[in-house]
């Protein structure tokens, strides 16, 4: 997959060339996440689109662990990176994957700005339709896989499950979890009662399950979703809100697909994500790689159905993460690039 991307870049270039487009302006490294998601979906859009509006070649290795990929971005060794943003407060503090970084921690955070905004989806659950699960209530006493062994991911989905059921880790269920290449086994193996995990609409996972029988997926019930305790959760670095309304999800009725809502719309604690660069990329750099960016935003939409659903262009701060505790803030040129677009950048997320 990473000669695919590889290969996939360097045919945009060419092809751009070939078709008499001015030669690239820089050479630029990405680094993204595995296929399947829209971390990945955004970052190959931006090499494709810059590539062949002249304004950089970009060079993609996917599949890296964006802990790293963001450490390195900050560094200055890789220039652009899909983020979570929680990863930008962690670094900021010196918490988490970057403990042993101390004070160091809050410099390297401070080298970060965004370019973009959009989320990897929310946290659902889901299972087969012959595991009898309709509630989060039902996950007691299940083997539940929810996430990899550490992580935001796991932290979150426990989150999830206890503020909807009241149901902890190890004693009201019993979690399971597993790098995130093991998933798509678990999807179907029959080892795994539920999942509680990030989806995006339609999401490969649930069409990954399908493979083995009928999918339920289960939203967070609106009185618990609308409550103060679950409205405190979006304060925290890195979680959104989303809902979802079902004739928007991707998934047509009686297909294999059931959602429980008791008002047909899915809602969850979705994951914001940014992709970033360091502070000195060049002023114009960074606003020719947004403009273009906007300029594609229908291109973007269309590349695979999940994406008109991760709140492309949304730059409210409630929905797209930034502001508050979230340190990151937009490079100067992708504000110049929004901003002549006629979109808002709110002034808590300016330099």
């Amino acid at each position: 997959m990473k000669h695919l991307t590889k290969t996939f870049a360097g045919l945009c270039l060419a092809g751009a060339l070939a078709a008499g487009n001015a030669q690239a302006q820089a050479n630029l490294t990405a680094e993204t996440s595995s296929p399947g998601n829209s971390p990945h979906v955004s970052i190959l859009h931006l090499a494709e689109v810059a590539s062949t509006a002249g304004v950089a070649n970009l060079q993609v290795q996917d599949g890296q662990t964006l802990t790293n990929s963001i450490q390195n971005v900050a560094q200055g060794r890789t220039d652009i990176s899909a983020m979570p943003l929680l990863l930008a407060f962690l670094l900021s503090k010196g918490r988490g994957p970057y403990s042993s970084l101390g004070d160091e921690g809050a410099a390297l955070a401070d080298n970060l700005r965004a370019l973009y905004p959009y989320n990897a989806g929310a946290y659902g659950l889901m299972a087969l339709e012959s595991e009898g699960i309709t509630s989060w209530a039902d996950l007691a006493g299940k083997n539940v896989w929810n996430g990899p062994p550490r992580g935001a991911a796991l932290v979150n989905a426990r989150q999830a499950i206890f503020l909807t059921a009241g149901l902890k880790d190890g004693e009201g269920y019993t979690g399971h979890q597993d790098n995130w290449g093991q998933l798509a086994g678990r999807l179907v193996d029959g080892s795994m009662d539920a999942f509680v995990v990030p989806l995006t609409f339609p999401s490969q996972r649930v069409t990954t399950m399908m493979a083995a029988g009928n999918v339920v997926m289960v939203s967070t019930p609106k009185e618990i979703y609308e409550s103060e305790d679950y409205q405190r959760v979006f304060k925290a670095p890195g979680n959104v809100p989303i809902a979802v309304k079902w004739e928007d999800m991707g998934y047509e009725d009686g297909k294999g697909v059931r959602l429980i809502s008791e008002d047909g719309t899915f809602r969850g604690i979705g994951t914001a994500f940014a992709d970033v660069v360091n502070k000195d990329m060049p002023f114009e750099t960074a606003k020719a790689l947004v403009a273009e960016y906007i300029r594609t935003l229908d291109g973007l939409r269309a590349k695979t159905p999940y994406m008109k659903n991760v709140n492309l262009a949304v730059l409210d701060p409630e929905l797209s993460g930034f502001c508050g505790a979230n340190p990151l803030k937009y490079h100067p040129g992708a504000v110049a690039a929004w901003e002549e677009a006629g979109y808002t950048v709110p002034d808590c997320a300016k330099e």
